[in-house]
């Protein structure tokens, strides 16, 4: 799995001109699967969103989590994180997974995500959506968990 973690003042998504997910100070988490993603890639990657020291303490370091700050999370399914670029201009998405493994999957990260504490919204699997984030910092991180590891 992989999932590119912004932080945020604000996120929100909406679908033909209607707000359906929406968070103040948080982290926008847009996450991928691949074919031979599992449960544990997806528990593994919650786990470090959950943790990730990000958000600023009282110093100005960045020592605290989303969970420590008491932020949000707004998560949007993109399978165009397995975008392969090697041949040709046109990317081609064989590696990520089909709909019917990474829809179950991205639900399993976002309910063992919430069963951390984190407040959590979502965007709509396969859903043409609007996504709009204010980065703050710009603060943006890539995680990934290879089932082979």
């Amino acid at each position: 799995m992989r999932a590119v973690l912004q932080r945020v003042r604000r996120g929100r998504v909406s679908i033909a001109g209607d707000t359906i997910a929406a968070i103040e100070h948080g982290l926008v988490i847009l996450i991928g699967v691949g074919k031979a993603d599992t449960a544990s890639e997806a528990e593994w990657l919650a786990e470090k969103c959950a943790v990730l020291r990000v958000f600023e303490d009282e110093k100005g370091k960045t020592n605290l989590s989303v969970q420590d700050v008491g932020g949000e999370v707004l998560v949007v399914s993109q399978f165009t994180l397995y975008a392969d670029m090697l041949k040709g201009r046109r990317p081609s998405f064989i590696n990520a997974a089909p709909p019917q493994i990474a829809q179950p999957l991205v639900d399993h990260f976002i309910d063992h995500l919430g069963g951390l504490g984190v407040s959590v919204q979502k965007g709509v699997f396969g859903a043409h959506m609007l996504v709009e984030i204010e980065n703050d910092g710009p603060v943006t991180i890539i995680l990934e968990r290879d089932p082979q590891s």
